[in-house]
């Protein structure tokens, strides 16, 4: 599956301007994770991209309806695998390094980006691990992020925290202006 496809079913289903930004949020840190581990870059894109394009019109059948509609395009196995696997009620297995980096990212990629958005100047070159830690144990801020989701991504990775932090926040750095904010 090329990019260009993913985002064309991206676009179908998802509207909302946040949720767009944060599929390319995801997908930026998942092909920066492909080059970093030698993986299949476009591979890894195509599931960042596609992993919400469910969410705003079937958010209590998520990611089990995207499933569906993805098979149903034929979409490879491999794909809806990982997508499936990245919420974890779902009780898919994260078998694959793909897969739990999906995990790892997802969250993390919407919480940096919170953390971003309330610095004065809106610059994510600037945020720093010691200020997302502190922002992570704040628990009124972002409170929908999962924050167990984090630690249990990071884990599986096999990254340690600061370093996933680091290596996230550098991946979505370079494409800031996308995302609505500063480099």
């Amino acid at each position: 599956m090329t990019r260009e496809e993913a985002l064309s079913i991206l676009k179908e289903y998802t509207k909302s301007e946040s949720l767009l930004k944060h599929a390319f949020a995801v997908e930026a840190a998942m092909r920066a994770y492909a080059r970093k581990f030698g993986e299949d870059e476009e591979l890894w894109g195509v599931v960042g991209l596609l992993h919400d394009f469910d969410y705003e019109k079937f958010p209590d059948e998520h990611p089990m309806k995207g499933n569906e509609i993805l098979k149903d395009k034929g979409v490879p196995e491999e794909i809806r695998t990982a997508i499936l696997g990245h919420a974890s009620y779902t009780g898919v297995p994260r078998e694959t390094l793909m897969a739990r980096a999906l995990f790892a990212v997802d969250e993390l990629c919407g919480f940096l980006v919170a953390v971003t958005l309330v610095r004065p100047n809106k610059s994510i070159g600037e945020v720093k691990v010691k200020s997302v830690k502190k922002k992570l144990k704040d628990k009124s801020f972002a409170a929908k992020v999962n924050r167990d989701e984090i630690k249990q991504g990071f884990e599986e990775l096999g990254v340690p925290f600061e370093e996933h932090v680091e290596f996230t926040l550098k991946a979505l750095s370079a494409i800031a202006p996308e995302l609505g904010l500063n480099p």
